[in-house]
């Protein structure tokens, strides 16, 4: 009997109850998208750094997992060749283009060597110092084609290919160009390291670490887990951040809802205490119809935050990646249902504390 007058009581105020549920969805969507966006992007960045196909990656002594503009002398890599166990080694210089770009130069012939080569889907590799190559999602975002000319770090580039995904960043060019643009001759960012036998990768590391004092070594898969939320510390608080302020968003769009539900039905909650309804069944109702539209409001924005991640990927997908995290729905559920019920505990108070005589009597 409660849960049917429930439902029709919600069913009476169709306006009222979607906007609820609208705003709740969008809190959830809030959250979802934003872990989504850590998640794939972190992803994403380690599953770049695995498809160079490298065993081993040499850091300066200063650069953390983060870092992208710490760099270092570029001749270690001829005191790294030399070290037993070690078929190949090339380095890369990183140079940050906004907020979520990089550009890289590879000196190509030894990149190559290193991870077998780009795989281009059009066009060809650059053959002169102001050719660039583009990976098919930045061609995607930016509408470029073979050809055509972007501009970078303030000077005009000749896209000369276009290369599957899932390698270093999205915008490569020659080594030797980015050097000097950047005023780093002879430096370069981090040094790829290709073994002769993968399953000796803790013995070339630890060789490498008594030849290589205070430099950052690690084996690709360290470095790749490496890439999480727990080494990036504003990320994390700035999510919960975010998190703290979709709950306070829910808290008020609950409040506001039910503190109106309370004043439109203030007779009809006369009527059921007139009837013998007691202050805690008053107040069971209106918490009953709180977490009912959190939890549509819930599954709105699960199923929001794949429109999000569609949008995402097709609109920016050289700049984000969205990823759907499903063990973040009953987290994200959770939060959204302990704000509603938050929200809806004061107007509920409100309502079993009303006297019957004067709630029979409001017009």
């Amino acid at each position: 009997m409660t849960n049917k007058l429930v439902f029709e009581n919600l069913k009476h105020r169709p306006v009222r109850t979607l906007i609820g549920i609208v705003v709740i969805g969008i809190q959830v969507t809030l959250i979802l998208t934003l872990v989504g966006l850590k998640e794939g992007t972190l992803s994403d960045q380690a599953a770049r750094a695995s498809g160079v196909g490298a065993d081993i990656m040499v850091r300066p002594p200063t650069s953390n997992v983060v870092t992208m503009s710490v760099s270092m002398d570029a001749r270690i890599a001829s005191k790294i060749d030399q070290q037993p166990g070690v078929k190949f080694s090339t380095g890369v210089l990183q140079q940050g283009t906004d907020l979520f770009n990089y550009v890289t130069g590879v000196d190509l012939a030894e990149f190559n060597k290193v991870s077998g080569g780009f795989r281009f889907l059009s066009g060809a590799t650059f053959q002169g110092p102001n050719d660039v190559v583009v990976d098919d999602f930045y061609a995607k975002q930016h509408r470029v084609r073979v050809g055509d000319t972007i501009m970078l770090l303030n000077r005009p580039w000749h896209v000369s290919g276009i290369y599957q995904s899932g390698m270093l960043t999205r915008v490569v060019v020659p080594l030797a160009t980015l050097q000097e643009l950047t005023a780093s001759t002879g430096k370069v960012t981090m040094i790829y390291v290709k073994l002769d036998d993968p399953s000796k990768i803790e013995q070339v590391k630890s060789s490498l670490q008594g030849a290589l004092k205070d430099y950052r070594i690690y084996s690709m898969e360290e470095f790749t887990s490496l890439l999480s939320v727990s080494n990036i510390p504003l990320l994390n608080g700035f999510i919960w951040v975010v998190i703290g302020l979709g709950v306070v968003v829910g808290f008020l769009a609950i409040l506001l809802s039910m503190y109106t539900a309370v004043l439109e039905r203030t007779r009809e909650i006369g009527v059921l205490k007139a009837l013998g309804a007691s202050p805690a069944y008053i107040l069971n109702i209106l918490l009953r119809e709180a977490i009912l539209i959190a939890i549509a409001g819930a599954i709105f924005g699960i199923l929001l935050s794949y429109v999000t991640r569609f949008l995402i990927h097709n609109v920016v997908p050289a700049s984000l990646i969205q990823a759907i995290v499903p063990v973040w729905w009953p987290i994200a559920a959770a939060i959204a249902i302990g704000g509603a019920l938050l929200g809806a505990l004061g107007p509920g108070l409100k309502a079993a504390r009303q006297d019957a005589i004067e709630a029979l009597a409001y017009e």
